[in-house]
């Protein structure tokens, strides 16, 4: 199922890994991210202003501020929101994962909500997600049809927007990815928490910011049970290493932002 091969060439990309009192996937995306793959990540503490140093961004999952009001609501008024905003304005790439995606959302940096899980508990368990055609400049080089197996842990992982938004997200290529059946058929049995049009991931329309429920960084080596978050880690980096990234940052206009 996964006919994405690593062509990771200068690993040399500066990742800023965004933390919130209460984040707990920091430490994992810093791991699969600088000690698996030998990228350059660093933490940054949610009081950080200024992002225009870093090639890539990662908004990490867990519990930002205890998902008091509900998941993202409170970090979306955090210091380093207001950089995160002006990073990806100018073409900057970001990551949302789990938590990170309800921020971004929240952030009103990718559309939609997540919403409670259909069943109402907490969903944690593996899942296979399949790579739809899409925007996504962080997953450019991999070919729709993809099935990756990633684990997932929520419990507001179900993306909701209204049909007409649906509509417009599925015309313009920002569905990313989808929950799906191993063999990569769409199966309602294999949707984990409801999430409408079984979507697992979306993009924004410049396709430089990307957010998903599963964790791909909690299955970066094959002694947790798979690999396939390494592929999906691989292939953002791969993009970026190509130059698209730079590509991006240019036709924003924004080319001092990157600094290698």
């Amino acid at each position: 199922m996964n006919n994405h091969e690593s062509k990771i060439q200068n690993p040399k990309s500066k990742i800023a890994i965004v933390v919130f009192p209460g984040s707990n996937g920091d430490h994992d995306a810093l791991y699969a991210l600088g000690e698996v793959l030998g990228q350059r990540a660093k933490l940054v503490w949610h009081t950080q202003t200024d992002l225009s140093r870093y090639d890539l961004v990662v908004i990490p999952g867990g519990f930002s501020y205890g998902d008091y009001l509900r998941a993202g609501a409170i970090a979306r008024f955090s210091p380093v929101m207001g950089a995160l905003t002006r990073y990806a304005e100018a073409g900057g790439w970001v990551l949302g994962i789990c938590n990170g995606f309800q921020v971004l959302t929240e952030s009103h940096l990718l559309p939609g909500a997540l919403m409670r899980n259909g069943g109402l508990s907490f969903a944690c368990r593996w899942v296979h997600v399949r790579v739809e055609p899409s925007r996504s400049a962080l997953l450019a080089g991999v070919a729709p049809g993809t099935v990756w197996r990633l684990p997932i842990a929520h419990g507001e992982g179900r993306y909701f927007a209204a049909s007409d938004t649906l509509e417009a997200l599925d015309r313009s290529g920002q569905i990313v990815l989808r929950y799906c059946a191993p063999d990569g058929s769409l199966d309602p049995a294999a949707n984990p928490n409801g999430s409408s049009d079984a979507i697992a991931g979306v993009c924004n329309p410049q396709g430089n910011v990307l957010g998903l429920m599963p964790h791909p960084e909690r299955a970066a080596e094959s002694i947790l049970g798979c690999d396939d978050g390494r592929r999906f880690l691989e292939a953002m980096i791969d993009a970026w290493g190509s130059g698209q990234g730079l590509a991006s940052y240019a036709d924003a206009g924004a080319e001092s932002v990157v600094a290698r």
